[in-house]
């Protein structure tokens, strides 16, 4: 059987481009390193590495198992991270993985709330997209996730064990002074002469806009594209267009645009807003304890009275 930290040597190297390199990333000496390469080889049966005048080069078989060793790299990190998560709740640090909408809106509250309970607790939050937060998930980057999914692209990865936090409807967007403030309602079949502003970066409500109007029997005429929420609300407030988002991604609302809700049998979709980890790693008692906090956070979010501040004042101004 191949020797582990030699291939990790090994992986390392191939890396790096250097022997000499690998071995300082690892703490050791070149002098060790080149003998542990050389031990590596003998347990192969065959050359894994050339040496050259700077640094070395991987055989096609020193490649093959470099590769292997990138993911027993990732396991033994991810076995580290759960030995280091598994601790009390008077000491420790829990790791989460949040996307943007989320960090703007559940998560300052649950994070006041778990740290006023938990004061010896260290939180990290690393933020990603969607892909991102799953590959962090998978090799114990982070212990939560905060995912987000539609009916057309459903969570199905039996590697996570999901937990459905809220729902989070789509909304309009409209300028405060728009004709539409007024009604109850809204129809997206009544907006087919609408110019609209979409998330640029094949952003996903760009996609959720695309697909909803398509349902509706309309292509929409894309006068702007922006980079976030603020940027869209300002050209929404400017009279460029009207736009579609999550009610989540408003919680700062300006005060020049308003939100309408949409007819109960409109196709605008509704989000799943998730708190996912890892199915084959037990939650630690701080992972425990945030998926209570944040639970409890999720209702608030879903309460009716907090539903109707969001849409704003729909008959005011």
């Amino acid at each position: 059987m191949l020797n582990v930290r030699r291939l990790l040597l090994l992986t390392e190297a191939t890396e790096r481009g250097s022997l000499t390199a690998a071995a300082e990333a690892l703490g050791m000496t070149t002098s060790a390193a080149s003998q542990q390469m050389s031990l590596l080889e003998q347990e192969a049966g065959q050359p894994l590495i050339e040496r050259l005048p700077r640094g070395i080069r991987p055989t096609p078989a020193g490649t093959a198992l470099a590769e292997r060793g990138q993911a027993i790299r990732r396991e033994l990190r991810a076995a580290q991270a759960d030995l280091d998560s598994f601790t009390a709740l008077d000491q420790g640090t829990l790791r989460l993985g949040s996307f943007p909408t989320a960090s703007a809106s559940l998560l300052p509250l649950a994070l006041t709330r778990f740290r006023r309970r938990h004061t010896g607790i260290r939180i990290e939050v690393r933020a990603g997209v969607l892909a991102e937060l799953r590959e962090m998930l998978h090799t114990g980057e982070v212990e939560q996730g905060l995912l987000w999914d539609y009916e057309w692209n459903r969570l199905d990865d039996p590697a996570l064990s999901l937990t459905h936090l809220l729902d989070d409807p789509t909304v309009l967007v409209v300028p405060a002074d728009s004709p539409l403030r007024t009604h109850p309602s809204v129809r997206l079949g009544d907006l087919a002469d609408q110019e609209w502003i979409i998330r640029a970066d094949n952003h996903p409500v760009a996609d959720v806009l695309r697909r909803s109007c398509r349902r509706a029997g309309f292509e929409p005429r894309i006068a702007y594209s922006s980079h976030d929420y603020q940027e869209a609300q300002a050209m929404v407030a400017a009279g460029l267009g009207i736009a579609l988002a999550p009610r989540l991604a408003l919680t700062s609302r300006r005060s020049d645009v308003r939100l309408l809700p949409f007819a109960s049998d409109v196709p605008a979709p509704t989000r799943r807003i998730l708190l996912a980890r890892a199915t084959a790693r037990p939650a630690t008692p701080p992972a425990q304890a945030m998926d209570r906090v944040l639970r409890a956070v999720a209702q608030r979010f879903t309460a009716p009275g907090l539903h109707r501040a969001q849409l704003g004042a729909v008959r005011r101004g």
